[in-house]
């Protein structure tokens, strides 16, 4: 059982690297598609909001047929989906066409991002302690190794076809490598994901009891709440901290990229770092001070008059937000193990749009305030997590470990 539970979750770091990287690719050769395409940067921008849509409407459609068949069966196939629409792309020749490939493109990648966190679940519920926020760290490698890959290629003069289709064919490689490795069912004699509230010392409350079938529990959708506004946050460091350093303290160019990469930096880092401390302190504490944290670095961003303080603040604001939304995906995933798939697709659906609201708001906002005071919005956003964070206290991994009482002392020979 050990050795299986440990090849799942080596398993699973390969779907999210998988993902990371099939999603880099795409982001890298956006400009030659475009020009490929022979379209606006406005229409290009239309177009993207079809990849979004694309995205939600898979994750919705995965997060209940991963419950009805098993991430077993939906990881590999969302996988094989993903994989092959990154070619249509680079094969578009027209705006309509490049429409439809971005809205394929966009289903597979939210049938893989909802199934192989489905999955991740799962895989934590079997090592009885976090492991979330190590899987999402490995799809910021993939993203870096997508930058690293499509830069050589491009230098090569690869076309995007030929590129993508490689890309896409290494993806179906990977998926065959890693399939069988995926967990069947939920590991033998694993907690419950629902707590039992006597041995954790308090009564349950309504808000913990399994919901009715086919009805999403509030606790759920506050929980997705809070991941539309944290994904909203990371939205917004994606797409405005360079162009921040640049308009705001008028950085080069060479020296305002580093504010994304030191963000991005310290989102990986601090997601490798997490579960260590989450099964020390709690989800709570992670969200609660993390987010905390976050709007510290970020307020020094908006206030700061020197570019080395505003790069301290965008790495402070990463490593703060690094670990948060991996908590959500977790409590949503444990709150209740028959409809783990359909509560990780709320939260991660709702994140998604967030992640994709962020530039349509801060954009708009731009044109009644300076660039640097709009991101008081994002910092707003983290105080209401960190006032909300006690939300986690239940329907985690940790939760679930300790209401099962004394047995879980006996997990000594647990997987590493």
């Amino acid at each position: 059982m050990e050795r299986s539970l440990r090849a799942a979750r080596i398993a699973t770091f390969g779907f999210f690297t998988l993902n990371g990287f099939v999603m880099g690719m795409w982001v890298v050769h956006i400009p030659t598609v475009e020009h490929r395409a022979g379209i606006s940067h406005a229409v290009l921008g239309w177009l993207l909001l079809l990849l979004g849509g694309g995205a939600f409407a898979g994750m919705q459609l995965a997060g209940p047929l991963t419950d009805r068949l098993g991430a077993r069966k939906v990881v590999p196939a969302s996988a094989v989906l993903c994989s092959a629409a990154l070619i249509l792309p680079g094969l578009a020749t027209e705006a309509w066409t490049l429409a439809v490939a971005l809205l394929v493109f966009g289903f597979g990648n939210g049938c893989l991002d909802v199934s192989m966190n489905t999955h991740a679940v799962q895989v934590e519920r079997g090592y009885r302690r976090p492991v979330m926020s190590a899987f999402h760290a490995f799809f910021s490698v993939g993203g870096v190794l997508a930058a690293l890959v499509g830069a050589r290629t491009l230098s090569w003069d690869w076309s995007a076809a030929l590129t993508l289709t490689s890309v896409s064919v290494f993806g179906l490689a990977v998926t065959v490598l890693f399939t069988p490795a995926l967990l069947r069912s939920a590991p033998a004699g694993a907690p419950e994901a629902a707590t039992d509230e006597a041995s954790a010392g308090r009564k349950p409350s309504p808000a913990d009891q399994p919901a009715p079938r086919g009805k999403t529990p509030s606790r759920i959708w506050a929980l997705a709440a809070l991941a539309f506004m944290l994904m909203l946050c990371e939205g917004v460091a994606n797409d405005w901290s360079v162009l921040g350093l640049r308009e705001v303290l008028d950085a080069p160019a060479a020296t305002a990229a580093f504010a994304y990469g030191a963000f991005s930096t310290a989102m990986t880092i601090g997601r490798l770092l997490t579960d260590r401390v989450s099964a020390r302190f709690g989800p709570v504490a992670i969200v609660r001070y993390g987010t905390s944290l976050a709007a510290l670095g970020l307020t020094a961003v908006a206030l700061s008059p020197w570019i080395p303080l505003a790069l301290v603040g965008w790495t402070v604001f990463g490593i703060g937000l690094s670990g948060s939304v991996p908590q959500l995906f977790s409590a949503a995933g444990h709150a209740d193990e028959g409809s783990a798939g359909a509560n990780v697709s709320r939260v991660a659906g709702l994140g998604y749009l967030g992640m994709l609201a962020g530039p349509a708001i801060i954009g708009p906002m731009t044109h009644f305030l300076p660039l640097n005071l709009t991101f008081f919005l994002p910092v707003a956003f983290c105080v209401i997590a960190a006032c909300a964070a006690r939300i986690l206290r239940t329907g985690s991994v940790v939760a679930a470990v300790a209401s099962a009482g004394p047995a879980h002392e006996r997990a000594g020979n647990q997987p590493a």
